[in-house]
């Protein structure tokens, strides 16, 4: 999920009464909520690194294991070097525990995933629950929040009250929305099979704004079949794309030579539906790569990957086996 709601979420975590826990017991939270997106320094150096490394290492069990110390550590220093509040260590620790969790929790509710395992396992796990930008989650946090920080400074005694509603409001939210996108998923392979449609895998993808609607991506084996559905409705198509065979005799030496770049083969690796699109307009080629979870043209602001080739290389390739083949070099 983004920021915004790892943050409300330890503000709500803080005001249900947590954070009488200890001195600092707000600040940790708030931090540890937010601790294992660190990772996001990896965008300094692109997306492509970003997409290796992101929600990884330290978003797995290793690190899960380590962040409550360190920040508890951190806060106590901090402590001690301020105004002596008095924070103490090991409750510091079991509330940055909790933040901690709860980041990849609420990361594993999406479709972009987390991976859980690392270092030990690259293995992705997806919730495909809710969209990774939620207005839903975010009003029912902040509104459980704002109540809750006016009754308590107004010595209101029930001030926990809000905050602790504002949490199961949207663990109820959170289980509805999980329970759509399963009765949709249904649907559609209801549907699919009754019209003889193969599926060897199927998304239904959260859309934003709209509980009700869930984008639609199936993977037939050879190619994809992407659409949409509401609630209470049936799927309706929206076209088909491209799947890769890379042993397929007649692959063009374009895509071939694209997907064997490093970055391609980073963004495969990430991507869970990919697909493509070569482009030859103007003189060049360019091999467009698309993740169907989150866009279906070339241009789209997350998702794809466009990759140049020259003309020189692509009619090399073209050329019978007696000619030696063409060796790419990275920098």
């Amino acid at each position: 999920m983004d920021n915004l709601c790892h943050t409300l979420l330890g503000a709500a975590l803080a005001q249900s009464g947590l954070k009488k826990r200890s001195p600092l017991g707000t600040t940790t939270l708030l931090i540890a909520a937010n601790l294992p997106d660190v990772d996001a320094i990896s965008l300094l150096w692109g997306r492509i690194p970003g997409f290796a490394f992101r929600r990884g290492w330290t978003h797995g069990v290793l690190a899960l294991s380590l962040w409550p110390f360190l920040l508890a550590a951190a806060m106590v220093a901090f402590d001690r070097m301020g105004k002596r509040r008095g924070a103490r260590f090991w409750p510091l620790v079991g509330l940055a525990a909790i933040g901690v969790l709860s980041h990849p929790l609420l990361d594993l509710l999406n479709t972009y995933g987390v991976r859980w395992l690392m270092p030990f396992s690259n293995q992705w796990y997806y919730g495909d629950t809710l969209f990774i930008v939620d207005v839903w989650v975010w009003l029912m946090l902040a509104a459980g929040v704002l109540i809750s920080v006016r009754r308590e400074r107004g010595g209101y005694p029930y001030w926990r009250g809000p905050a602790r509603t504002a949490l199961v409001s949207a663990a109820l939210y959170t289980t509805g929305m999980f329970t759509l996108g399963r009765l949709a998923a249904s649907q559609v392979r209801f549907d699919l099979r009754a019209a003889g449609v193969p599926i060897q895998r199927l998304l239904a993808s959260p859309i934003p704004v709209t509980p009700v609607a869930r984008d639609i991506v199936v993977d037939e084996g050879d190619r994809y079949l992407v659409g949409e559905i509401r609630t209470g409705g049936h799927f309706e198509e929206a076209g088909h794309w491209p799947k890769r065979n890379p042993d397929a005799e007649d692959e063009d030496p374009a895509l071939a030579m694209a997907a064997s770049t490093p970055e391609a083969t980073t963004f495969l690796r990430w991507a869970r539906y990919p697909t493509y699109i070569v482009d030859r307009r103007g003189g060049s080629t360019v091999v467009h790569f698309i993740d169907l979870r989150y866009a279906r043209t070339p241009d789209a602001a997350f998702g794809t990957l466009s990759v140049p080739i020259s003309t020189a290389q692509v009619a090399l390739a073209r050329m019978p086996s007696a000619v030696p083949p063409l060796r790419l070099r990275s920098r």
